[in-house]
């Protein structure tokens, strides 16, 4: 039997003062996705603890959804007076 590799999809997601881009991004349960955070112009991050991700500056991390469903994700670094409203949606659909 040959060994058949996946391609993994990879997600760039860009932050910069006061918003990420794209502000919502789509996944499938089930399906394994590498995020990739880019910080623009200082240290951001990114948390989404339901899909148990955690990015700090300049990252990337593989995760696999295992549940359908809207979660939100926010900059979890500081990074001036707008930061309260930098946040991102991330919709996994079955």
């Amino acid at each position: 039997m040959k060994n058949v590799m996946m391609a993994v999809l990879v997600i760039v997601i860009h932050a910069k003062r006061f918003e990420f881009s794209p502000k919502e991004i789509h996944l499938k349960r089930g399906e394994p996705v590498t995020i990739q955070l880019v910080s623009d112009d200082r240290p951001h991050g990114l948390s989404s603890k339901p899909l148990q991700l955690e990015l700090d500056g300049n990252d990337e991390v593989t995760i696999t959804p295992t549940v359908a469903g809207t979660f939100k994700a926010i900059c979890d670094h500081y990074c001036g007076s707008g930061h309260g409203n930098m946040k991102l949606t991330f919709v996994v659909e079955d």
